[in-house]
């Protein structure tokens, strides 16, 4: 793992902190930290990430509080505050 992996672990780690302590502004400056060092050093975000992480207001989602999940035919939606949702397919 080169660096730019491991910096992008470890602000992923400090974004869900920060999210957790209601920290949404510093959560949201993690992540677009993140999506600039992936972009720089042209490596994708893991996919937790990328599952955890609004791509319209760089929030970081926490269901019940500023993302709703639902499930629907065959896939999960992510709603986030902002309005923006993302859809990912799943199987039963």
């Amino acid at each position: 793992m080169d660096v730019a992996a491991e910096r992008i672990d470890r602000l992923h780690d400090l974004a869900r902190a920060a999210a957790a302590a209601d920290d949404d502004d510093r959560a949201r400056e993690y992540v677009r930290l993140a999506r600039r060092i992936a972009e720089r050093n042209r490596l994708t975000l893991p996919r937790s990430f990328r599952r955890f992480t609004c791509d319209s207001c760089d929030s970081y989602l926490r269901p019940g509080k500023n993302a709703r999940v639902r499930l629907q035919d065959g896939h999960v939606v992510v709603s986030c505050d902002c309005g923006s949702h993302a859809r990912y397919p799943y199987e039963t």
